[in-house]
């Protein structure tokens, strides 16, 4: 039986045999899950097969995380000899579409048996270096072990991004699995309300030299930032609630959408979710991980950050508020007050770590002090643009997985989802896509002091300028 639940496994500790041990095990469950979820295909042509036409096919996400393995632990000095350099350059970029007008895949593939092959051998080797490389505890950024610890939680990652790409693979490729059941539970949507939270100051960051749980090069240093007041709403944004935008025509009214989002409109074509199917008779079925169903309009909405700001504006004109995405820091502001300030989240009290369902469960469901899925669910999309705390320093064995999103187009997503597992669910993580990527997540709205359009503008610009002049 898969092993779906295990908690990241801490740097430090008392003896070095224990701390093996636990590695190995958090090393081979995170392989095993990876490659359960691609079962899913229904054969192995699908692997083939491209979820959309600016990514690669599957068979590239399926190497891209062992060949990880192997280039980081070249780059940290503790692997001397490739197993195969011709599938660990071929494997090795190309895991997002950084424009919308990205070249269909032309590129040539091995067999998918010859990368099963290769993965087990990664696997091996892998294990067998969790056995014998030197360790000193508690295992610091320069040690070849930190590596490995890289690799797991890239593979992490790349679970919840490639069960994106299933759900966006047409149905008749995909399969149910009983490992990734769905919620049986949906009904009517619950009335949202906003909750009140009073100014405070919030410290943000790791530090300079956290050595408990790994964490990625953008989660260290520190910010201090002070919060105004402002009101949240209690709930994720639901299905049903983005109904009344959707039916409003919410994506036929160019004032709702910024320039960006235009763009998107006019490039996608979208006239509502992406995982919303529209029917003949104008309702919409729900597309999950591996089938559709009726829409569960008690589950949260997924969008993309376009989209959810398009929906604020919207509300804003219907109510006479001025709604918003929160910032990172005020979504850091209800994690405690819900008292959730656990390095880890508990998966008994969110939907988080593939613990209940692979799948969404009703925004009511979790209750988090007054507010309910303050993490878990889905990712929450904040207003806040990528950028490292005091202090960052970008890892030299993985250059280019922070810097590239300081560009003023990576909006943070926060509090995971229920595929999210190890670093996705510590409390410091922080992770970024552009604006208009389809994720596992959805929002929540704010009222209170923050940027308005043109402040936020102004900001991605010089975000933006700054990053072209340093790395364009």
């Amino acid at each position: 039986m898969l092993q779906k639940q295990m908690k990241t496994v801490r740097l430090d500790g008392e003896e070095n045999d224990s701390k093996r041990t636990e590695l190995r095990a958090y090393f081979h469950q995170s392989f095993d899950l990876f490659e359960s979820l691609f079962e899913l295909l229904i054969s192995d042509d699908v692997f083939y097969r491209q979820s959309e036409p600016t990514r690669h096919p599957m068979i590239f996400y399926f190497g891209h995380t062992a060949i990880f393995y192997i280039n980081k632990l070249v780059a940290s000095g503790g692997l001397k000899e490739r197993i195969n350099p011709h599938f660990e350059e071929l494997f090795a970029v190309g895991v997002d579409e950084m424009t919308w007008d990205a070249s269909s895949d032309s590129l040539r593939w091995p067999s998918i048996d010859e990368v099963r092959m290769y993965r087990q051998k990664v696997r091996h080797l892998v294990d067998e270096m969790i056995a014998t490389l030197p360790m000193k505890l508690p295992i610091t950024k320069e040690d070849p072990l930190w590596a490995i610890w890289m690799g797991i939680e890239h593979e992490r990652i790349h679970i919840e991004t490639s069960s994106v790409l299933h759900r966006q693979m047409p149905l008749e490729f995909i399969r149910s699995h009983e490992n990734f059941p769905l919620c049986p539970i949906h009904g009517d949507a619950p009335e949202n309300s906003l909750v009140y939270f009073s100014a405070t100051d919030v410290k943000l960051g790791k530090g300079l030299d956290d050595q408990g749980l790994y964490g990625w090069d953008n989660e260290y240093g520190n910010a201090v930032i002070n919060i105004e007041e402002f009101q949240s709403s209690k709930y994720l944004v639901s299905n049903g609630e983005f109904m009344d935008f959707v039916a409003a025509n919410g994506y036929g009214v160019s004032r709702w959408w910024d320039e960006e989002g235009l763009k998107y409109l006019q490039i996608r074509k979208a006239t509502c979710p992406a995982f919303w199917i529209p029917q003949e008779d104008g309702s919409y079925k729900y597309r999950s991980l591996t089938t559709e169903i009726d829409m569960p309009y008690n589950w949260p909405v997924e969008v993309n950050a376009l989209e959810a700001e398009a929906f604020c504006r919207w509300k804003s004109a219907q109510d006479g508020e001025i709604y918003r995405l929160p910032t990172e820091s005020e979504w850091r502001v209800m994690v405690d007050a819900a008292m959730m300030n656990e390095e880890v989240f508990d998966d008994e009290r969110a939907n988080i770590n593939l613990a209940h369902f692979a799948s969404s469960v009703p925004v009511d469901t979790f209750a988090h002090g007054e507010l309910y899925d303050v993490v878990g669910n889905v990712w929450q999309w904040t207003q806040t643009q990528m950028d490292g705390f005091e202090g960052f320093i970008t890892h030299p064995w993985y250059d280019d997985f922070s810097e590239p999103t300081f560009d003023g187009r990576h909006n943070l997503i926060k509090g995971g989802s229920w595929i999210s597992t190890g670093n996705e669910i510590l409390r410091e993580s922080r992770y970024a896509f552009r604006r208009h990527f389809i994720q596992h997540a959805g929002f929540r709205y704010v009222i209170g002091e923050g940027a308005n359009d043109s402040d936020k503008y102004d900001n991605i610009d010089q975000m933006y300028a700054r990053w072209a002049k340093r790395y364009g």
